[in-house]
């Protein structure tokens, strides 16, 4: 596939920072841009950088957040004494810093003005790896993140008169943030494959979450049992998204890349290797130019092991949307593993592969309705089929 890519970065996203020990710490997004760098990537004649990246306006961002707390925001910005535990400002989780308000605005800004190339037609697609803060509720910070970028972004497409846009969140804990903004409205499809609920924040997430009255099926969500490795992920992803999306028609897709669901990662407890989020990305790259004309908007997100995993993943995310994926057996560069152990004080990772060969069986051929990942495939598509025409199960296996 011929791509053009606009990949927006500026070295202020770093500020977005919590401070020491906290996992969503910035060097994991500075590593992953070493090595896309080392890869020769953000100097690929598909790639264009330099799209000026400005914070998102108050307007902007009080399109999905409520006014009251964009203040509470700027307030605890300005003294980090302001906690506000009603609206997650000052918890082990979102702890204040200085200029709180600011950071956040910016990566919303970068996400925002990914959304601005791509509508445009300037780039088919646009990555923003600062970007993926999907726990963000319309009034409260959660789960890492302050200000909802992709909140922010998909409102303005639809106020530009998008009328289908198509949201598919990949990472390990469910989108439920992004599922709350747009929960009634018929012109957004949220999708999101996480862990269970049951195991794993936020406590969303189940299939029988499928959108508000007026928006039946627009919410759709696959729940996976910890422990789910590549060959399950792999076969629930392709037994529900591509279909919804066929029948959805998005004109754009957006994407959240969180790599958390990597089986290194310490917060979460799926098993997929490198292999199978890399087989991923290939497939929502292959989606967007299916269903939505090449129209491709990929974020950041999750992701907490900051050397062997991060890095790695948004790399082959970039090399990906610029039509030049890496092969899995590729070594990293040695500049690339030099400044890991230089900075890092420990090695760095040495091939762009887990040496899997990731591959599931279609649902389509039959389900096991005691394996307790098909059981999950098959509660999502018995929730949400029926509400876009589509027939629910197959015949299953005996």
């Amino acid at each position: 596939m011929s791509d053009s890519v606009a990949f927006l970065w500026d070295d202020a996203l770093s500020a977005y920072d919590f401070g020491p020990g906290h996992p969503l710490a910035p060097i994991r997004v500075q590593l992953a841009m070493r090595l896309a760098r080392d890869f020769g990537l953000l100097d690929s004649p598909a790639v264009t950088m330099g799209v000026p990246v400005i914070p998102a306006s108050l307007d902007e961002i009080a399109a999905v957040h409520d006014p009251a707390y964009i203040e509470a925001v700027q307030r605890a910005s300005r003294d980090p004494r302001a906690v506000d535990f009603v609206r997650g400002l000052g918890t082990a989780d979102d702890p204040i810093f200085a200029g709180m308000h600011d950071a956040a605005a910016l990566v919303a800004g970068a996400t925002l003005a990914a959304a601005r190339e791509v509508h445009s037609g300037r780039a088919q697609h646009a990555i923003n790896i600062a970007g993926g803060l999907h726990h963000a509720m319309p009034g409260q910070a959660a789960g890492f993140c302050v200000y909802n970028d992709i909140g922010v972004a998909i409102a303005w497409l639809l106020a530009q008169g998008i009328e289908r846009i198509a949201y598919i969140d990949v990472d390990v804990h469910h989108g439920d943030g992004v599922q709350a903004m747009f929960y009634d409205d018929p012109r957004v499809l949220t999708m999101s494959i996480h862990e269970s609920p049951l195991t794993l924040f936020p406590g969303t997430g189940f299939a029988d979450e499928i959108g508000g009255p007026g928006a039946l099926g627009s919410a759709v969500n696959i729940a996976l049992p910890a422990g789910t490795g590549d060959q399950g992920w792999l076969r629930a992803f392709h037994a529900v998204v591509p279909m919804v999306l066929q029948s959805f028609n998005p004109q754009i897709i957006v994407s959240q890349q969180g790599c958390d669901t990597h089986i290194d990662d310490p917060l979460a407890h799926l098993s997929l290797t490198m292999d199978g989020q890399r087989a991923s990305y290939e497939a929502i790259h292959r989606w967007a130019h299916r269903y939505a004309d090449g129209r491709w908007i990929a974020v950041g997100g999750g992701g907490y092991e900051w050397v062997d995993v991060v890095p790695r993943a948004w790399t082959h995310l970039i090399a990906e949307a610029a039509g030049a994926p890496i092969a899995p057996e590729t070594p990293t560069p040695e500049s690339f593993r030099a400044f890991v152990a230089e900075s890092m004080g420990r090695p760095g990772p040495a091939r762009m592969t887990d040496g899997r060969h990731p591959w599931a069986k279609p649902f389509e051929q039959g389900f096991d309705p005691s394996d307790p990942v098909d059981a999950s495939v098959a509660a999502t598509r018995s929730a949400v089929f029926p509400w876009h025409g589509l027939e629910a199960d197959p015949d299953p296996w005996f």
